[in-house]
């Protein structure tokens, strides 16, 4: 695989037309981290206010990638993700334009839907690519998309700057966050035109109904509606957050819980109209047919403290390396993005770890455990430190969170191959759950080192708890590194005839 991933045809084509999509999402998802300080400033906001704003960028990720997971199965990868940019420059222009805070609140939390487009990728890798080389395939779209974080933190400020230049004034941040939003959009169409959900000769697989996730057990189905109340309770947690810095009254904050208790039953009750003959002892799924969902929700888990952690840090480690070592934004933007950075090589070699050494269960708990270790080892940094130390430990723990992050994904396209965009979207969004947690808690500590230090320890201490989850709980999923998919339709040899024909057929390919 090593040697074609550069030769841009067939199913290589579209790996890059849709790790460059992703990439595209990041970079207008964490375009505001880079500005935080000089958006402050500019709109004469808080402290706090800032540190909602920040929580507001990751909050409505968590049901938009349950939301898209289930649109992504019906429709497929190609029209949700092309959608899904060209929405995006809608909201990055809301954000630009605003004058108040509570316009920079709703323009953000309509851009941190944005953030689901990881899910969709997902998918479409996985029709692509066989059981064996998966993780590479996803670490791959993963870590180069992710990389859109680090490329908001290396190109944005100096865009502004420039502009500023040209116009004479200040680091111009509205005309570089606007941008971002035109140029995903622009992508958008180009994605549409240019890719297809499946090979030539095999079917999209969909679930068999809509409007919820299909488990196989009833056990399961149970386990289902518990895993699903820290989807709508982090968002109560956001809420609550929202009032402290004046943009919801009590009332307010009142009727947003129950809209939050509405949709948590919502969501339950789509799940029931999809699980009900199971529930009600009216079906029964065959052995060879079945999933289960505790294995799911271990991902869920793993996902939480990797990339839940990282949507955390990302979002903090400019300011963090600003004010700590009294850099200027620019520097603090370059050097924060170093941890980003790491996803370039870290979450490809997580998945190509879990390919080669036989054992995905093995990878993925020796990844957090050693996660949580440099999160430790994190919270001693201080301005006392020599700087490229700070940035070698940062990079060197970002490994192992992206590695993770890798592993992760290269164990949820193996769980049941017609939900795995529902299956992703769960996964996904518990990063999320984890990010709004750990902004929150963040947003409540104090200012300074001893803040940092507390929120580097909390980091820590759930990776380890997550790692022995994974040592005792987690198990290898079947057909870990089979040469087809489970319910392929096509002998393996005639899917890679067809994904041949299919790139030698177009020249554009």
């Amino acid at each position: 695989m090593l040697a074609e991933l550069w030769s841009f045809r067939g199913r290589y084509k579209i790996l890059h037309l849709t790790w460059f999509a992703f990439f595209l999402s990041f970079v207008v998802w964490f375009n505001f981290a880079p500005f935080a300080t000089a958006v402050q400033e500019s709109m004469g906001l808080e402290p706090s206010q800032v540190r909602t704003l920040a929580i507001c960028n990751v909050a409505l990720t968590v049901p938009a990638r349950v939301i898209i997971g289930m649109v992504l199965d019906k429709y497929g990868p190609r029209i949700t993700y092309s959608l899904l940019l060209m929405y995006a420059a809608i909201p990055c222009l809301a954000f630009a334009f605003a004058q108040n805070f509570s316009q920079l609140v709703v323009s953000r939390l309509a851009l941190s839907i944005v953030g689901a487009g990881f899910v969709i990728g997902i998918r479409m890798v996985a029709e692509w690519f066989p059981p064996k080389e998966i993780g590479l395939a996803e670490g791959i779209y993963g870590g180069w998309g992710n990389f859109g974080s680090a490329g908001a933190a290396f190109t944005l400020p100096t865009i502004a700057t420039i502009a500023a230049v040209m116009s004479a004034g200040q680091i111009n941040w509205r005309f570089a966050i606007a941008l971002t939003g035109v140029i995903a959009a622009v992508y958008g169409a180009i994605y549409f035109f240019n890719v297809q959900d499946t090979p030539p000769g095999k079917t999209y697989h969909q679930p068999k109904r809509h409007g919820g996730l299909e488990v196989t057990t009833r056990r399961d189905f149970w386990l289902l509606m518990l895993m699903n109340v820290p989807l709508s309770g982090i968002l109560a947690v956001l809420a609550w957050r929202l009032s402290k810095v004046g943009f919801f009254n009590t009332p307010q904050l009142i009727l947003a819980w129950l809209a939050l208790l509405g949709l948590y039953a919502f969501q339950g009750f789509k799940c029931w109209g999809v699980n009900k003959e199971l529930v009600l002892g009216q079906k029964r799924y065959p052995l060879e047919d079945r999933y289960e969902f505790t294995q799911v929700a271990l991902l869920e888990l793993t996902y939480i403290v990797n990339f839940g952690s990282e949507l955390a840090v990302v979002s903090m480690l400019p300011t963090f390396f600003e004010n700590t070592f009294g850099l200027s934004k620019v520097l603090a933007g370059a050097i924060a993005a170093s941890y980003a950075f790491m996803n370039l090589a870290a979450r490809p070699g997580g998945g190509l770890i879990s390919d080669k050494l036989g054992s995905r269960k093995l990878t993925m708990t020796v990844l957090t455990g050693c996660m949580g270790i440099g999160y430790f080892l994190m919270s001693g940094v201080n301005g006392n430190w020599w700087l490229p130390g700070a940035i070698l430990l940062t990079m060197c723990c970002s490994f192992f969170v992206q590695a993770g992050e890798g592993s992760t994904f290269a164990i949820v396209p193996l769980i049941k191959r017609r939900v795995t965009g529902q299956v992703a979207g769960n996964v996904g969004a518990y990063g999320n759950v984890g990010a709004v947690a750990y902004l929150t808690l963040y947003s409540l500590l104090p200012e300074g080192d001893l803040g940092n230090q507390i929120f580097f320890q909390v980091l820590g201490v759930t990776s380890i708890i997550v790692t022995f989850l994974c040592a005792f709980y987690l198990k290898e999923p079947k057909g870990s590194f089979a040469a087809h998919h489970e319910g392929e339709e096509l002998h393996p040899h005639a899917v890679n005839e067809s994904v041949a024909a299919f790139a030698s057929d177009r020249p554009d390919a």
